[in-house]
């Protein structure tokens, strides 16, 4: 994927995108650091990597939660369409609903020009909902 980006393959790269294809779920910088150890990489490293990785096209910003920035491989998605995710409001596991479609909006005032449209649902994950039936 990096040489098909035309970046370098440097160990900080290579680490952080196998940590992000391992989770196959959006990360935020702090899960990653926690993926990857604390003695592995510091923060600011994983942070330049991930914005290298976003002006490649590799990555992108699933959403926002809490202020943190949640990252995910980008090849699920289209450029104007990200798939829809999921996020559980008791545990607040996040999950990636692929295959899983939502129509583009339609009927916006003129002059509204949409760049990226991305979905995120919240309710209770299967575990939690069993839990509390």
């Amino acid at each position: 994927m990096l040489k098909g980006a035309k970046l370098y393959c440097t160990e900080p790269r290579v680490s952080i995108l196998q940590a992000m294809i391992k989770a196959d779920r959006p990360l935020a910088r702090n899960q990653m650091v926690k993926l990857l150890g604390k003695n592995h990489f510091d923060k600011v490293t994983i942070y330049r990597t991930l914005e290298c990785f976003l002006d490649a096209g590799l990555v992108h910003k699933a959403f926002l939660q809490k202020r943190a920035w949640f990252f995910e491989l980008a090849h699920h998605c289209s450029k104007i369409q990200c798939h829809p995710h999921f996020t559980c409001t008791k545990c607040g596991s996040t999950e990636c609903l692929i295959g899983v479609s939502v129509p583009m909006i339609k009927g916006l005032k003129k002059g509204i020009v949409i760049y990226r449209q991305q979905t995120r649902l919240e309710g209770l994950c299967q575990k939690c909902n069993s839990v509390t039936n």
